[in-house]
C-alpha cells in the first residue's frame, strides 16, 4: 500500500487484476482494461460505522473512507445528500406499491449528479498536483467541472458537441471555463480529449482521472441506503449513458453490505436508455453480453453516448442482479418528464424522463412486480433542457386585465371538460 493514500490501496485492472500506483492513469498497459480504485476494507470497517456517519455533515463526504481521496476533500464540500422523495402520486400513476425518487435535480452547485464525480476527481487532481482540469461532456459534466473548478481556483477546459442544448452551454460559459464546441458527436469529442490529455498533461476527469471520478457515483447509492433506513432497495432504475453510474450504484450496495452497514438482501438494478441511443438496452434485451455501437439521435443528449465505456460492465451488473433494461422514444421521454413534474413537483431534464418512462415499461411488463418497492435515480434539472419540452407541456392563455374575461375563460374550460 502506498504512503499517504488514505484508505486506498492501489489502482487495479478490472480484467487481469494487475495493480498500479495511485497516479493519473486509467488503462492497463497489458490488456487495455479499465482501472478502478481498490480499498483497504478491513481498516474502513473499523472507522466507518453508522453512528460515525450520522454524526457527520449531510454531504456525500460523510462516506469519505469509501471515496478516493488521500486526505480531506478540497472541492465540493456541500455536494450530495440530496432528497429521497417518497413518490406516492407517481407510484399510483405507474402502478407500483412503493416508489422513491432520488432527486439529484437539486444537487449543488450545478444541479446534477455529476457534482458527485467532479468533486471527487478535482479533490484528487489537487492532491496529484494538477492546476488545469478538463472533460469531454454531453453537458452536465461540463457544467459541473466549470462550476467546481471556478470555486476551487482551477483552470478549466470543457469539450462538448457543438449542437448541445443552449442551457447547458451557457451554464458552462458563465463560470469562466474555456468551452470548446466540437463539430461531431460525443464519441468523437471523447477521442479528441484522449489525445489532448496525452499531449498537455491536464487532469481530464473522465480520461486520465476516470478511476477516481467514477467512484464519486457510489455516494448516490450510499445515500439511498441510509435514507431508506439502512436497507438496499428491491429495485433501482438508473439512466445509462456510459453505464458507469449503474455499475457504481451496484458497487455501493456491495460495499455497504460487506461493511455490515446494510443487511444482505436480494436486489435488482435496472438500466434506462433513450431509443435513439440504446446500445446497452438493445444488447440486454437480446440476451447479449456485448453491445454494438450506435450513432445517437435523441432529445436525451445527456445520455447520447453511442460507444459506452462501461457498457460491458453495465450488462454484467444487470445479469448478476436479475435486472432488466429498456428504452423509450422522444415522446415517451417528454411524457416521463411531465408525469414526474405533475405528480411530484420535480422538473427533471430529459434523462429523468427516460428513467420514469423505462420504469413504466418495466412495471407494465411485470419485470418490476407491482407489489415491490422501487427507487428511481433522477440525475439532472429540467431547466437545463427546456428546448426538449417547449411547446409540449401545455400553453399559456392570455386575457385582458378583466374579471369578466377570466370568468369567460373558466366557463369555456368547464364546457370543454364536460
Amino acid at each position: 500500500m502506498e504512503k499517504n493514500a488514505g484508505f486506498m490501496k492501489a489502482l487495479k485492472c478490472r480484467e487481469c487484476g494487475r495493480e498500479y500506483p495511485l497516479t493519473a492513469t486509467h488503462v492497463c498497459e497489458f490488456d487495455f482494461g479499465p482501472l478502478e480504485v481498490v480499498y483497504d476494507y478491513n481498516r474502513i470497517k473499523q472507522s466507518l460505522i453508522r453512528p460515525v456517519i450520522q454524526s457527520r455533515p449531510q454531504t456525500m463526504w460523510r462516506y469519505r473512507e469509501l471515496l478516493p481521496v488521500a486526505g480531506e476533500p478540497t472541492v465540493g464540500f456541500q455536494v450530495g445528500f440530496t432528497p429521497l422523495i417518497k413518490a406516492d402520486r407517481l407510484a399510483r400513476r405507474l402502478g407500483v406499491r412503493e416508489l422513491w425518487v432520488k432527486n439529484d435535480t437539486v444537487n449543488y452547485p450545478s444541479l446534477s449528479f455529476k457534482d458527485r464525480v467532479v468533486s471527487v476527481a478535482l479533490s484528487r487532481a489537487r492532491e496529484l498536483g494538477f492546476t488545469t482540469v478538463a472533460c469531454a461532456s454531453t453537458g452536465n459534466l461540463a457544467n459541473s467541472v466549470a462550476a467546481n473548478a471556478a470555486a476551487a481556483g482551477l483552470k478549466a477546459y470543457v469539450f462538448i458537441p457543438a449542437d448541445l442544448e443552449q442551457g447547458k452551454v451557457v451554464n458552462s460559459l458563465v463560470y469562466g471555463a474555456e468551452v470548446i464546441g466540437i463539430k461531431g458527436h460525443y464519441d468523437e469529442v471523447n477521442r479528441l480529449c484522449a489525445e489532448i490529455a496525452g499531449k498537455y498533461g491536464w487532469a481530464f476527469v473522465n480520461v486520465n482521472m476516470r478511476p477516481y471520478y467514477a467512484e464519486g457515483s457510489k455516494s448516490m447509492g450510499f445515500e439511498i441506503i441510509e435514507q431508506l433506513g439502512w436497507r438496499v432497495p428491491q429495485h433501482t432504475v438508473v439512466p445509462m449513458a456510459s453505464g458507469s453510474l449503474l455499475t457504481k450504484v451496484q458497487k455501493s450496495y456491495q460495499e455497504f453490505t460487506k461493511l455490515g452497514l446494510a443487511p444482505e438482501t436480494t436486489y435488482h438494478v435496472h438500466g434506462a436508455q433513450a431509443t435513439g441511443c440504446a446500445p446497452i438496452s438493445t444488447a440486454q434485451k437480446a440476451g447479449l453480453d456485448f453491445f454494438k455501437p450506435v450513432k445517437p439521435n435523441t432529445i436525451a443528449k445527456s445520455l447520447a453516448i453511442g460507444t459506452p465505456a462501461d457498457g460491458f460492465y453495465a450488462l454484467k451488473v444487470m445479469k448478476e442482479t436479475g435486472g432488466a433494461a429498456d428504452d423509450v422514444t422522444d415522446d415517451e421521454v417528454r411524457e416521463g418528464i411531465r408525469w414526474l413534474a405533475e405528480c411530484e413537483g420535480i422538473f427533471a431534464e430529459t434523462a429523468g424522463g427516460v428513467t420514469v418512462g423505462v420504469a413504466k415499461k418495466l412495471i407494465v411488463s411485470g419485470r418490476i412486480p407491482a407489489n415491490d418497492s422501487v427507487v428511481l435515480c433522477v440525475t439532472g434539472n429540467g431547466l437545463k433542457t427546456l428546448d426538449a419540452v417547449v411547446g409540449q407541456v401545455g400553453r399559456t392563455r392570455e386575457i385582458k386585465p378583466s374579471l369578466r374575461e377570466f370568468e369567460a375563460l373558466l366557463a369555456h374550460e368547464d364546457r370543454v371538460t364536460a
